[in-house]
């Protein structure tokens, strides 16, 4: 229910936030090309953004779609329920850079601030908004529930390895995972001020930056890569099998054309942003 709501708060934030003055600027810089700017970056980098993106946004590489997928019964098909996750997944992905982009424009905010963005851009709309303070007070409070979802989502994979692995029950594998993810938070919350003066990748960075290289820029992608090879090759799953599961079910069929693209051109295509996610951060 919440989800819903949410959504229905953001849908009516895109629609408010294409009226603002300026609007029409974000919208240009949000949906229109700029080749110039993909040869300024290069296109190996923006291939490199844009999957990272995709592995962040979609969990991929650590686990979440995988325990889920496994709780999927077989009379539902797994390719067609993976069409339909990636495609609610860029939908509302869409409808945020609705929101956000005329927003910055608007106000006179940069766009490449990052994720703190919608910290900024929101607050100014709900003020420009009439009711903006209910309206805000239930669109952070929809996130929340949002946020705590998500934390489900990706934990869900580590209760489920100690239950499955130990024989632990979901209580008891909750509650160690709370402990542990709670000490592991503590150094990064600590990073911002009695541990500032430690800087792990060099002058200006903090203990999340370094979270932030180990998760984006190697268990995501390493994840994926070991996840691909171990279901599509013949050192692993087999790509036979993997057929056999991914279509079980009714609904949209994966045909067996995408074989070497899953065996040969998808891994390259992995290691490509991998490297290239070296290159940017080290280079």
């Amino acid at each position: 229910v919440m989800m819903v709501l949410l959504l229905a708060i953001v849908a009516v934030l895109a629609v408010k936030s294409m009226t603002l003055p300026n609007a029409s600027a974000g919208l240009k810089f949000y949906l229109l090309p700029d080749l110039n700017r993909v040869q300024e970056k290069g296109i190996w980098e923006t291939i490199f953004a844009s999957m990272s993106q995709a592995f962040f946004t979609l969990s991929l590489g650590v686990g979440s779609m995988a325990i889920f997928g496994s709780y999927i019964g077989k009379k539902r098909n797994l390719f067609g329920e993976s069409i339909n996750i990636a495609s609610l997944d860029t939908g509302i992905s869409l409808i945020a850079g609705l929101i956000i982009f005329p927003a910055c424009f608007s106000f006179g905010v940069d766009p490449g601030e990052g994720p703190g963005l919608v910290f900024v851009t929101l607050p100014n709309i709900f003020n420009s908004m009439g009711g903006g303070r209910i309206w805000g007070s239930l669109f952070f409070i929809f996130m929340t529930f949002a946020a705590y979802s998500t934390v489900i989502a990706v934990f869900e994979n580590i209760i489920a390895f100690g239950m499955d692995l130990w024989g632990w029950s979901r209580k008891k594998a909750s509650l160690i995972n709370t402990l542990l993810i709670t000490a592991l938070s503590v150094p990064c919350i600590l990073g911002f001020n009695v541990l500032s003066w430690f800087q792990p990748l060099g002058k200006g960075t903090s203990i999340l930056d370094l979270e932030d290289f180990i998760l984006s820029y190697n268990l995501l992608p390493i994840g994926s890569l070991v996840y691909l090879l171990f279901s599509v090759t013949r050192w692993g799953w087999g790509f036979d099998n993997y057929m056999k599961e991914v279509n079980t079910g009714e609904g949209i069929k994966l045909p067996r054309a995408f074989k070497g693209y899953f065996q040969w051109v998808l891994p390259i295509i992995i290691l490509i942003v991998l490297i290239q996610g070296y290159i940017n951060f080290f280079g």
